[in-house]
Order: C-alpha cells, then sequence, then structure tokens
C-alpha cells in the first residue's frame, strides 16, 4: 500500500532555481510566492499578468514568452505547472518526474509532489494548514480562524523573542537556565491566545 502520509517542512528556496509554466492568474501568486522567498524564478508562457509583465521588467524574474519545451525543466530545483491545459501540466509532471524535479501541478492533486497551504503569516511567523488536496476550502476557513487568533502583534513579539534569545546565547547563562527562560516568555503569550475563542466566519470560497 502506497504511503500518502505527507511530510511537513519549511523550505529555504533562496537563489535555487524554480519554474513556473503559465503566467496568468492561476500562475501570479505561485510566481509572488517564488520571488519572496528569493528563489531565481523563470516562468514560460505565451501571456502574462500586468503584474508578472511588470516583475520580468523589474528583473525579478526570466519570462520566456513561449511554449513549453521538456528541456526548461534542466537544472531547475522545483517547478509548478499552470497553464490552463491539464495536458501540458501533466507532461510537466511527468518530465519532472524523469528529471527528479519536485513538481506542483494546480488543482491537480495527483499530479503533485507537494501542496501549496494556506498560511497565515506574522512576520517570521509561520502557520501552514494542508489538507492534502481534499479540501482547499475547509484550510482558508482554518486559516482564518487563526489569523484571528495570532494578530498582527505577534510578528514583533517574535523578533523581541529572537532578541532576547540571542542575548541570552551570547551571556554564558546555563543552557538549562536560558531554556527555562525562553520557554516561560513563550509560555506566557500562548497561554493567553490558546483562551481566545474564533469568531464565526462565513464558508471561505474553494482554493
Amino acid at each position: 500500500m502506497a504511503n500518502n502520509n505527507l511530510f511537513p517542512m519549511f523550505l529555504k528556496l533562496a537563489g535555487r532555481p524554480c519554474l513556473v509554466v503559465g503566467a496568468g492568474h492561476v500562475g501570479e501568486p505561485k510566481i509572488k510566492s517564488l520571488i519572496d522567498a528569493g528563489a531565481r524564478v523563470t516562468t514560460i508562457a505565451m501571456t502574462a499578468t500586468d503584474r508578472v509583465q511588470l516583475w520580468a521588467e523589474q528583473k525579478r524574474l526570466v519570462w520566456h514568452q513561449r511554449s513549453f519545451i521538456t528541456s526548461d525543466l534542466d537544472g531547475v530545483f522545483l517547478a509548478i505547472a499552470a497553464t490552463s491545459s491539464p495536458v501540458v501540466n501533466e507532461l510537466i509532471f511527468v518530465e519532472a518526474q524523469r528529471r527528479g524535479v519536485l513538481c506542483n501541478s494546480v488543482d491537480d492533486p495527483m499530479h503533485c509532489d507537494f501542496y501549496y497551504g494556506a498560511v497565515v503569516r506574522r512576520g517570521e511567523l509561520q502557520i501552514a494548514i494542508s489538507t492534502a488536496g481534499q479540501s482547499p476550502a475547509l484550510a482558508q476557513q482554518l486559516r482564518q480562524q487563526l489569523e484571528f487568533q495570532f494578530d498582527a502583534s505577534y510578528g514583533p513579539w517574535l523578533a523581541e523573542l529572537g532578541r532576547v534569545r540571542q542575548h541570552l546565547m551570547a551571556s554564558g547563562l546555563d543552557a538549562g537556565r536560558r531554556k527555562q527562560i525562553l520557554h516561560h516568555l513563550a509560555n506566557q503569550r500562548a497561554s493567553r491566545q490558546v483562551q481566545k475563542k474564533p469568531i464565526k466566519r462565513k464558508a471561505a470560497r474553494g482554493a
């Protein structure tokens, strides 16, 4: 029996070559997420949204205005298939598999090595939710609840925790005592947040 358990991780993409095939309204947010992560992004598409064209002009990505060819995957670390053609998306996935390239075919769980999670971002804090492609709508609902529970103040607070940790690491304080202090600081706020009751929201549209 195949093991369908997913391995959760946060991946460093800075400087890594990533390919997105398709630069329409489906591909655009995928491209942005890669740019935000510092990846070296190449996109292949006959047409592109205004934002993708602007990013290309700003040299934030390389845009080849043509159809996909299999050699586009050579030397790529990660690929996103975001075209309007299921046949092309499947071809990208199959060719990526042959090359050992991680691939996500948008809205096609059967042709994905990984899934995009619904993410709550508060500064350096990221909380990602996955339903393994079974219900993006549920993932979006849970994200909305967590956005309420973990408000914008979490970003600055986490940054302060980081500064305190660096100070303690340089202080020469006993490791056990450092751990005790840091856990105490984290637990103070975490315990207050757990007591928050999530508000009721309307069901999110499928993502």
